[in-house]
């Protein structure tokens, strides 16, 4: 079914292949630069998102259990097999419907965004960009029909952004590789699937000794730490994950040995992608709940919408949010197109991220004491908003990486 939505091209037709009801929503005039068939996925994902998966955000964030029931409706919808060929049971419309997937998602429920960009971004998209097609094809279905979930294993306690200090020992034993060393901040560590393991493989070549292994989550040798407790994102089970002597196959290296860094590096482009499009869901929904509250609230007779200080935080927010999202198609389209977006990804990253923050902040403020209140969604939007600017790189990483970027270009 997901194969049929790229060749959709009319409403009427959509609703056929997708079995529901479009409704018509409020779209934003840049809308107007997506090709038909994603304005179109994009109204129907609004309103699976809006009916079925944004009533769960609050208890799942409050339970802090994961809604895996949300992975199988958008897996349904084709949301998993977005950037997947044909031959794998993908649509592989590309890295511009994923983007707007990811807002979509995003914007109902932070948490099940963050888990599609995950299975998504850092698993699906290095399996497919590196593995041997036994591999693909041996894994690839189970997270398309998203029956699993799967996981990136880079972060270690000493070292978080620094890909290449990897201090997790893989070693060849006959025709088994033998893994030894402790992985933390490993997002949907206890849900059923497999991950992306960074290892080294030979210490003295310092980054290019790094490799990259596939690993079951149910290995009866990875021990699975407690779940570690979040100010936001609270839904998803982020947990360490330690291998004692965990016996691989030979055949279970992602890529070629040594292969691991460029991978990683490869890998995080992608997702940075992603996660603007996770932060941009964000700062829409505190855009929305701000003008849904400010356009009924009234203080001292007036409407707040009708101050001229609410107007202007809203008209700051909006502002941020346009910009935003075109830095991240930009980034979405030019990947598609097979170019090197490390800095057009790292920008879109940068400035999401830091704009989620602040249309979250706005919105509290829009909102007043009752924006403090869980009886609100805003102050989770204020929480789910702040590891944006942490994970698949800092916005101080970030901004070393566009820097970087900047003088390659220049010839400095």
């Amino acid at each position: 079914m997901a194969a049929l939505i790229r060749k959709c091209v009319t409403t009427k037709s959509l609703n056929r292949v997708l079995g529901v009801k479009f409704i018509r929503h409020r779209t934003f005039y840049n809308d107007a630069l997506l090709p038909e068939t994603h304005r179109i996925f994009k109204n129907s994902l609004r309103e699976l998102v809006n009916e079925e998966i944004a009533p769960l955000a609050a208890k799942a964030d409050e339970e802090g259990k994961f809604p895996m029931e949300n992975m199988r409706k958008l897996a349904d919808l084709g949301v998993f097999g977005l950037v997947v060929p044909e031959e794998y049971g993908g649509s592989n419309i590309g890295t511009l419907a994923y983007a707007i997937a990811m807002e979509e998602i995003s914007r109902g429920c932070a948490t099940t965004g963050t888990a599609v960009t995950g299975q998504t971004s850092l698993f699906i998209k290095p399996l497919l960009n590196f593995g041997t097609r036994e591999q693909i094809e041996e894994y690839i279905t189970h997270y398309v029909k998203g029956d699993r979930i799967g996981s990136f294993c880079l972060s270690e306690s000493d070292n978080g952004s620094d890909a290449g200090a990897a201090k997790t020992k893989a070693t060849l034993k006959d025709d088994h590789w033998i893994l030894e060393g402790t992985k933390t901040f490993v997002s949907h560590g206890t849900l059923p699937g497999d991950m992306i393991v960074m290892a080294t493989s030979d210490k003295k070549l310092k980054h290019k000794g790094i490799s990259a292994f596939i690993v079951s989550k149910q290995h009866e040798s990875c021990i699975i730490g407690k779940l570690e407790k979040k100010l936001g994102i609270r839904g998803n089970p982020t947990v360490q994950i330690k291998f004692e002597e965990t016996k691989i196959p030979k055949d279970r290296i992602l890529g070629r040995q040594g292969y691991g860094f460029k991978i990683a590096m490869t890998t995080l482009d992608g997702g940075r992608i992603g996660v603007a499009g996770l932060a941009l869901g964000i700062a829409q929904a505190s855009l929305d709940c701000a003008i849904k509250y400010s356009t009924e609230r009234k203080a001292f007779g007036i409407v707040l919408s009708n101050l001229q200080a609410i107007q202007l935080k809203l008209a700051d927010m909006q502002s941020k949010i346009e910009a935003s999202r075109l830095l991240t198609w930009n980034a979405a389209m030019l990947f598609d197109k097979g170019e090197n977006i490390t800095k057009e990804a790292a920008i879109a990253k940068l400035t999401a991220s830091e704009t989620a923050t602040f249309c979250s902040h706005q919105a509290i403020q829009i909102l007043g004491g009752i924006g403090y209140l869980q009886d609100m969604p805003a102050e989770r939007y204020y929480r789910d908003s702040r590891i944006t600017e942490i994970y698949e790189g800092t916005s101080e990483i970030q901004r070393l990486v566009i820097a970087a970027n900047m003088m390659s270009t220049y010839n400095v």
